[in-house]
């Protein structure tokens, strides 16, 4: 894909999830290619994924799985990433949460395509870090 995407790439943002983090990736933070190093996504991602289960678990929690992680498009510097949250679980200790990740690439800001989609399982934990039921 060309380093402005195709409008045909362009999506809608989701309505029906919560906006809980937006943050501009810096020269910094690519990787030997020039794009935005992986590592630093899933670490935005699982920032952005804790935001919703924090006001269900009232307390300590962890990251207790990624359970899928899929990058789309590469991240670059400059891109306006918007990250969307949603709980599509709660069990007895932990929350399964999807977080979405959209990009305004530098120059076709309003226009958003998704770069990458995840999964992620926390789970609230005690003062000792044994898992502990979450409050109902």
């Amino acid at each position: 894909m060309s380093a402005n995407a195709s409008a045909a790439a362009y999506v809608q943002l989701p309505t029906d999830r919560e906006l809980v983090l937006k943050v501009i990736p810096m020269p910094a933070d690519t990787n030997g290619n020039g794009d935005i190093f992986g590592g630093w996504v899933m670490a935005q991602v699982d920032l952005a994924g804790a935001v919703v289960p924090a006001r269900h678990a009232k307390g300590r929690m962890a990251t207790v799985a990624v359970n899928q992680f899929v990058f789309k498009q590469p991240v670059r510097v400059g891109d306006i990433l918007s990250f969307y949250a949603h709980v599509t679980r709660i069990g007895r200790t932990s929350i399964t949460v999807q977080v979405e990740v959209f990009a305004e690439r530098f120059g076709s800001q309003g226009n958003y395509i998704k770069v990458t989609e995840a999964s992620l399982t926390y789970v609230a934990i005690d003062d000792n870090g044994k898992p502990r039921p979450i409050p109902r």
